[in-house]
């Protein structure tokens, strides 16, 4: 709306030219996100308190987080309201890859928002059947996968790009975009899902994560930057700027009401979409084996349900003390606080080891 406005502005007056660009708009698209949860945030806390939405907690987990039980939950509404509201301010509405994202995000936030909403209004500890959630969940990604497909015009478009390679390019096809796809969006969705257990661990991963997608999708939408640096030029990629500022901007507000002890947690609301709004835009800028890289820790969480699953099943054994991991570590003797800040700085050297790929192939 405002880059529409600006446009209009500029053809009198010069100096509205400047919000025209993507780096100024992604700027002010996390600033004003920002603002957004920081002045509703206080609001929705005290109306999620007041319709009694409280946290439920495991009694097989950790001891100390029994405390947390009746904490307001579905916080996560928040950061997709500010992201929303920001990106329709910011964002340019005639692109259809900000459109592909957003309506996705909004989509998993959905799944997740009948699932939350079944569990602390309804006190249905089951929520929505794990069954009916992975259904609408494919659904979504299938459709937005399947649109970016038949979209794509050019071969680098399908591509699995490998990452140190300057020529290393697997050709997917429209069959095998859509299946990666499809693993890449509900699989990010479920995994951040899994490692949002913890005050604050999953938010500030997601933030840094996105802080660095963003730079991969102006690289991908700039073509003089995408062939210095031998990317591939998805025109138009470059407005997911926009989507990850706001998410980043978002990010950082509810941590501020979440960080340890949280006032409000995320909810699956929050962290399906988030999980979705990164592996999509990955999958538009092709970076799928890079989100993997940065995404480390949502992998290895992700990796210790499979595992503890597996093995109970098979031998009746677990491996870990609890899974996901962060709960192992608890159990181990790690207090909340030393988890959540070392998760944070693994993932701050997976995101660094990933942009890496920028330049080093």
């Amino acid at each position: 709306m405002l880059l529409e406005l600006a446009e209009w502005l500029a053809r009198d007056i010069r100096t509205f030219n400047v919000f025209t660009y993507i780096t100024l708009r992604t700027v002010l698209a996390a600033m004003t996100s920002l603002v957004i949860s920081f002045v509703i945030g206080p609001w929705m806390i005290r109306k999620l308190t007041e319709m009694k939405i409280g946290q439920s907690v495991r009694d097989d987990g950790p001891q100390t987080h029994l405390v947390k039980a009746g904490t307001p939950t579905m916080g996560g509404a928040l950061i997709l309201t500010s992201v929303v509201v920001t990106t329709l301010l910011w964002g340019d509405l005639s692109n259809k890859y900000m459109w592909t994202v957003l309506l996705t995000t909004i989509g998993f936030g959905a799944v997740g928002w009948v699932d939350d909403y079944r569990k602390v209004v309804h006190r249905n500890p089951k929520g929505l059947s794990a069954r009916a959630k992975f259904f609408w969940q494919s659904v979504i990604a299938l459709v937005a996968v399947s649109y970016l497909a038949y979209q794509a015009n050019l071969p680098q478009q399908t591509e699995l790009i490998v990452p140190f390679f300057k020529t290393v390019a697997i050709p997917l096809g429209v069959a095998g975009f859509i299946i990666l796809g499809f693993f890449v969006v509900v699989g990010t969705s479920n995994a951040v899902n899994l490692t949002d257990g913890l005050d604050g661990l999953a938010i500030m991963p997601t933030v840094m994560i996105a802080s660095a997608l963003a730079v991969f999708a102006y690289v991908s939408g700039n073509v003089v930057f995408a062939k210095y640096l031998n990317f591939p030029y998805i025109a138009g990629s470059g407005e997911l700027c926009v989507v990850m500022g706001a998410i980043a901007g978002a990010g950082l507000a509810f941590l501020w009401f979440n960080a340890y002890p949280a006032e409000v947690f995320m909810g699956d609301v929050g962290a399906l979409a988030l999980g979705a709004a990164l592996g999509i835009v990955a999958l538009i800028v092709r970076q799928e084996i890079v989100l993997f890289i940065m995404a480390g820790v949502f992998v290895v969480e992700t990796l210790s349900v499979m595992i503890q699953v597996a093995s109970f099943k098979l031998t009746g054994k677990r491996v870990f003390r609890m899974a996901p991991l962060h709960h192992h570590f608890e159990l181990k003797g790690w207090k909340e606080n030393q988890v959540v800040v070392r998760f944070w700085i693994i993932t701050m050297m997976l995101v660094l080891f990933g942009l890496s790929t920028l330049k080093l192939r």
